[in-house]
């Protein structure tokens, strides 16, 4: 593999891992009412979307006759991209 593409992966692994430690510090993190509104909306849009992209997996799968080929490692980091960027979002518009 060449050095460039090595480095650009590291880059990405290492942007990914940030990604899921600023979702788990916000979830654990105590805070007034305000920030929990907004991590409790952040986290409510991030379910709703999993859970929407799953069945729609599922549904794709059970159609084609396939089984089903959800990649955990993908799966959280879409996860944690769409937390990260939801909190952000709620963040600026609620003001936390």
């Amino acid at each position: 593999m060449p050095v460039g593409a090595m480095i650009f992966l590291g880059a990405v692994l290492l942007v990914f891992t940030v990604l899921d430690v600023i979702m788990i510090v916000s979830l654990l993190r105590p805070g007034d009412e305000r920030s929990q509104v907004v991590v409790w909306k952040a986290s409510a849009f991030t379910l709703l979307a999993t859970v929407g992209a799953t069945v729609l997996d599922v549904a794709e799968s059970f159609v084609r006759g396939s089984p089903a080929t959800i990649n955990p490692l993908i799966h959280l980091e879409t996860i944690a991209i769409l937390y990260c960027a939801s909190l952000f979002f709620y963040k600026k518009k609620l003001g936390g």
